[in-house]
């Protein structure tokens, strides 16, 4: 277990990824996704990464209903909501009916994070969001659901402009961020040499321990 940033939780080294990679949580029987997430309880796993994306929101419906069932003492679940652009002029609303709608196939009152989805940019364009949309109205509708005890902690993808990525987490208005890190990137957490071809994501890690955030889903090849 390792502290999950200044949230106070307690999260699991690995976690138990339920998206449509190898399809788990979305095709396979019920049987099967009960017995994979028990054996990961058994493990000391207690993080539980979905989104309404994973199996158009099999992957939380599955889930719930693997949780419901088994009853852990200690799951912690993470969703997600990706605003689609023709609701970006209706972010708070979208952000909204998203996570009712995961609280409902969830089977759950409310999540313990709530990831946005989108990549985040400078500027926006695209399915991306602003810098500004970010944390000008995205970062209030997140809060209104915290208060509203529907979620307990923020968070993003952190994908993106590494910038912008750097300012987000900067403004510690989130909890957690989900940070891409693999041994063909490692540029989250160390220089890359000159011409490297990838992303350089800025040594990202350390902006995520300055600012007290929580990492989660690393994606380590």
């Amino acid at each position: 277990m390792r502290d999950f940033g200044r949230s106070g939780m307690k999260v699991s080294v690995l976690g138990f990824g339920c998206g449509a990679v190898g399809g788990l949580m979305v095709r396979w029987s019920s049987a099967d996704q009960e017995r994979a997430v028990g054996k990961a309880l058994d493990a000391g796993i207690n993080y539980f990464d979905t989104a309404v994306q994973y199996g158009d929101g099999l992957s939380e419906t599955h889930l719930g209903q693997v949780l419901a069932k088994l009853k852990p003492a200690n799951a912690i679940v993470g969703t997600k909501v990706r605003v689609p652009s023709q609701a970006f002029g209706r972010i708070a609303a979208e952000v909204t009916r998203s996570l009712d709608g995961s609280l409902q196939r969830l089977g759950m009152d409310h999540v313990d994070i709530f990831h946005l989805h989108n990549p985040i940019t400078l500027d926006g364009g695209g399915e991306s969001l602003s810098t500004r949309q970010v944390l000008e109205e995205v970062a209030p509708a997140f809060e209104a659901l915290r208060a509203a005890g529907k979620t307990r902690f923020l968070g993003i993808t952190a994908v993106g402009d590494t910038a912008a990525l750097h300012a987000v987490l900067d403004s510690g208005r989130f909890h957690s961020a989900q940070v891409s890190y693999n041994m063909l990137n490692p540029s989250a957490a160390q220089a890359l040499p000159a011409g490297y071809p990838a992303q350089d994501y800025g040594r990202l890690f350390d902006h995520t321990v300055a600012a007290g955030v929580g990492v989660v889903g690393i994606r380590v090849l």
